[in-house]
């Protein structure tokens, strides 16, 4: 078993806290199971996007729990099952000893799986293993979107972790388009998207605006709609929501999510803060 480069790869996290070192390992088993995927033909049908796919592929700073991809073209017979025990397999090599929950229903167009594992923490040298209690358990989502937006743009990118792969994402516009959907439509305030915005705005991210109006056309308040989307209709909807949201409770959501050091840059979180980044916004 190779459990010495999971190893090795915590400690190169410096975890200071059991809250630290739950969150390196989780992280560390969804490059695993990443690397899993790509071993299959998985890449072939399917882009990673979303926030884990940020964090992995370009370096954000915020801890991310699910595994999200889309179809890279609409197939409402895909199925996740054949893959989990390929995943299984893999993933037994470092050490895991992995259980799915398929929980999949055909009427729904995102499959969704949960991986769970409890015994890796018995194998490895935990600074901050608890004396007493059951062992922690990683539990992460997988989420497949079989009926995705038209328009995303896909690129490979190439991972060294734990083995040499390539890897099928979303391109940086796109998964902009795909985060700016999410903090238009999202029925509720989640924190974690508006830290992403800043990380696209702080960069001038181009947006794919295709794909963000196949989006808004598709799913939330805009649904059904043919409104055209470019910088001047997105800067309209982004200022609308800006000014609807309680800042106090978005820094409250992402605080969780951040590393100590990134806690800080929450205190400038306001009104005029966001209205400023969403005046970066590429044409």
């Amino acid at each position: 078993m190779s459990v010495a480069l999971i190893q090795e790869r915590l400690a190169a996290y410096g975890c200071t806290s059991t809250v630290e070192e739950d969150r390196a390992v989780r992280e560390i088993t969804q490059e695993v199971v990443l690397a899993a995927l790509a071993r299959t033909d998985f890449f072939r049908h399917a882009a990673f996007q979303g926030g884990t796919c940020l964090r992995i592929l370009h370096g954000l700073t915020r801890f991310s729990e699910d595994l999200d991809f889309a179809l890279r073209s609409p197939d409402p017979g895909f199925r996740l099952a054949p893959y989990l025990p390929i995943i299984r397999r893999e993933m037994a090599a470092y050490g895991y000893d992995i259980e799915f929950i398929d929980r999949s229903r055909v009427e729904q167009a995102v499959r969704t799986a949960f991986l769970k594992d409890d015994s890796l923490g018995d194998l490895l040298q935990l600074r901050y293993r608890p004396s007493t209690g059951p062992a922690r358990m990683i539990r992460i989502k997988l989420e497949v979107d079989t009926n995705p937006p038209a328009g995303g743009t896909c690129e490979t990118r190439y991972i060294d972790f734990p083995f040499p792969q390539a890897t099928v994402a979303h391109d940086p516009p796109s998964l902009f388009a795909g985060k700016l959907h999410a903090v238009l439509c999202r029925r509720y305030l989640k924190g974690r998207d508006w830290f992403d915005f800043i990380w696209y705005t702080a960069r001038r991210t181009p947006v794919n605006y295709q794909l963000l109006g196949s989006a808004v056309a598709q799913n939330g308040p805009w649904a059904g709609r043919s409104d055209h989307v470019d910088r001047e209709w997105c800067l309209r909807a982004l200022e609308s929501k800006i000014e609807s949201i309680d800042w106090s409770r978005a820094r409250e959501d992402v605080r969780a999510f951040v590393r100590t050091a990134d806690l800080p840059s929450l205190d400038v979180w306001c009104r005029e803060f966001f209205l400023g980044q969403a005046s970066k916004l590429a044409e």
